[in-house]
């Protein structure tokens, strides 16, 4: 398989992104990619399975997730019952060990991608509990007294939404890129690749009104690329055009359908609010 990631038709890669992926499997080192959320970090292990044509194993952090689980888990609960009930698999210990994501990425016969999701999540030893994993692509298994051995080394992509720090050793190891917010240049080749053939004055319209968005001091959540793109599809679906977008709004800052791209109600509120008064700063004045 190639090993140089070059970005796909269905994913919009700026020329640092690309650089930074491929240092890291240049180095064997896990990709590090924080970022805004809704900028694509999740998806970009996809792509990057794709465009090296390799299979894509994912493992979604969750704040109970512990790194133990990534190599195995034994089930020694089932095992005593099955021994109390006579089955004959209680023999051999292997039938109560489950394979997690590093066990079965170690396994993959072909060069895979990892993808550890979020790994903000857990708790704050969770990274640390797998720098020796991680470093020596190998684990021992204590039940069936064996090492588990990376046939080939996968290409590693860590994601995390800077919820928490993550330990000084453990970012040591990584590569790192931060996924800069899109400029509008690159929001536009991403809505080109989602919406081919869009029109472009509503594009320009949509885009001035989600940028002035995110500059509204205060906001909560600002509105992120999934946000708007899920945004431009109602516009669309609408059928509401740039010149409505105008209309409705002169001041650009409550849009039509802004469910899509403000999620909470203080960010609505405050928009309302700034609205009405950009409104009635611009509104002519009678004597």
């Amino acid at each position: 398989m190639s090993q140089r990631f070059q970005g796909t038709k269905d994913y919009v890669a700026t020329d640092d992104l690309k650089i930074a992926v491929n240092a890291a499997i240049a180095l064997e080192r896990p990709l590090l990619i924080k970022g805004e959320p809704g900028t694509g970090k999740t998806v970009l292990a996809y792509e990057v399975a794709k465009a090296l044509g390799a299979p894509l194993i994912t493992w979604h952090i969750k704040s109970t997730t512990k790194a133990h689980q990534g190599l195995y888990e034994y089930d020694a609960v089932t095992r005593l019952r099955d021994s109390q009930l006579g089955e004959e698999k209680v023999k051999d210990v292997k039938n109560y060990i489950k394979r997690g994501k590093l066990w079965e990425a170690f396994d993959a016969p072909a060069r895979p991608v990892l993808l550890i999701d979020e790994i903000d999540k857990a708790d704050i030893e969770f990274p640390n509990d797998l720098l020796q994993e991680l470093d020596r692509m190998e684990f021992y298994v204590y039940e069936t007294d064996e090492t588990i051995k990376a046939a080939v080394r996968p290409v590693v992509l860590i994601t995390s939404n800077n919820e928490k720090e993550l330990p000084d050793a453990f970012l040591r190891r990584c590569f790192f890129h931060y996924i800069k917010f899109p400029d509008e240049e690159t929001m536009n080749a991403i809505v080109e690749v989602h919406y081919p053939g869009i029109k472009q004055k509503l594009v320009a319209e949509a885009l001035k009104i989600f940028y002035d968005m995110r500059k509204v001091p205060g906001l909560k959540k600002k509105p992120s690329t999934s946000e708007l793109l899920d945004w431009l599809k109602l516009l669309m679906v609408e059928d509401i055009d740039a010149d409505t977008l105008r209309e409705n709004d002169p001041s650009r800052l409550v849009p039509p359908l802004h469910g899509a791209l403000l999620k909470n109600e203080q960010d609505v509120h405050l928009v309302e609010r700034l609205a009405f008064l950009a409104r009635r700063d611009t509104a002519p004045r009678t004597n």
